[in-house]
């Protein structure tokens, strides 16, 4: 029996919709197919979402065609049957043997097919800056009359716009993150391990809210004392202690899409300098948020933010934010001084605003938020505090 096809995360017409913007971007570069081979591109053409990206995979997007077609391992192809909103007719599985072979791998069908196709005389765009070197040979040897295009990053700017649907996706996955925030008051205590809290707010993520699945596990960091001078580190085989501090990091996540979200918890009275330094990152925050409005730039919220702390007494050498989206961050636009991108409405990013100030004091705060037609939303209900227990 044949797989079916699964329940979209969003209508044909709005995948068509992303197609033809790439493809306008082609035609400026005289590209007449795109491979595409990041997985959050993919996720963003098709809706494909199951963790292929370890082997060889790639979407090819034809200026001629409407819909695109897939290559990846046989025992992947399924999964794309079921995910992708593109006719399974349009997908192929390569054989097993073409896995750990020195020799031959999956680049060399989809090179095989750019030929049959009579696309490998033609503008070929790749994503160069994500394509290993020895990859990127391949392409320039097996198709040597090829004009090669580096398209890295071309479609993750496309994607920087989200549209209504996207947009409430990743409101269905700020609810799930706020929910595991709760669940992370609740569970934190003297004498519970991390690992069992962890587990607690894990389950929260992916069981979700609002009658909405958590569809993945995103980055997850739970850095309790003596580990909070740190960012990415997860849970341990330690367990709370009167006057622990937990600094959290997770996001709940819809069908690629992520909404993150930070917070510390206190058990007990935080210490001053503690107290301090959330009372500073909150003004900059607040900042940073009241210059966020169509025709600023992502430096101009940095500097709001920058400014804000220092005046409080504390810097932060850390970029204050990204944009966020599929599969967290977005590698575009930098909430950073100097960068210049303009910000547009449903733009989204991550004010990110964990700071390790010293090896033994270190917080965090975020919000996800995007662009409106006149200001800010951020996404998270729960209010901006060190959480005590």
């Amino acid at each position: 029996m044949a797989i079916p096809k699964g329940p979209q995360a969003f209508p044909r017409s709005e995948y068509l919709r992303r197609l033809t913007a790439v493809k306008e971007a082609m035609k400026k570069r005289d590209v007449e197919a795109l491979v595409v081979t990041t997985s959050a591109n993919i996720t963003y053409l098709t809706g494909y979402t199951s963790k292929s990206a370890y082997i060889p995979q790639g979407l090819i997007v034809e200026l001629s065609k409407e819909e695109p077609t897939f290559f990846t391992r046989r025992m992947d192809a399924p999964a794309a049957i079921h995910q992708m909103f593109v006719d399974r007719g349009r997908i192929f599985g390569y054989p097993e043997d073409l896995i750990a072979n020195p020799e031959r791998d999956g680049f060399d069908v989809i090179i095989e097919f750019l030929h049959e196709k009579r696309l490998a005389t033609r503008g070929i765009g790749l994503e160069l800056g994500y394509l290993a070197a020895r990859t990127a040979e391949k392409f320039k040897t097996r198709a040597p009359d090829a004009k090669l295009v580096d398209f890295t990053n071309m479609v993750s700017w496309i994607r920087g716009v989200k549209s209504d649907l996207e947009i409430a996706l990743m409101r269905e996955a700020a609810v799930i993150a706020d929910a595991g925030m709760l669940r992370a008051r609740e569970v934190i205590r003297p004498g519970v391990k991390e690992a069992d809290a962890a587990a607690e707010i894990i389950s929260t993520l992916v069981r979700g809210a609002d009658g909405k699945s958590g569809t993945e596990l995103a980055s997850f960091f739970l850095c309790a004392s003596p580990r909070t001078s740190t960012c990415h580190i997860p849970w341990s085989d330690d367990s709370f202690r009167p006057g622990s501090q937990v600094n959290l990091e997770f996001g709940g996540v819809r069908h690629g899409y992520v909404s993150a979200l930070m917070r510390t918890v206190s058990i007990g009275k935080p210490s001053d300098r503690v107290r301090a330094l959330h009372e500073a990152e909150v003004a900059g925050l607040d900042a940073a948020l009241a210059v966020v409005k169509p025709g600023a730039s992502c430096g101009d919220v940095a500097v709001a933010f920058n400014s804000t702390l220092e005046k409080h007494g504390f810097r932060k050498e850390s970029r204050c934010g990204y944009a966020i989206g599929i599969e967290w961050t977005e590698p575009t636009a930098s909430l950073k001084v100097g960068d210049p991108t303009i910000l547009k409405p449903n733009m989204t990013f991550h004010l990110m605003l964990g700071n390790w100030v010293d090896e033994d004091l270190g917080y965090v705060i975020s919000e996800t938020f995007r662009v409106t037609e006149t200001g800010v939303e951020t996404f998270s209900k729960l209010p901006r505090e060190i959480i005590v227990i």
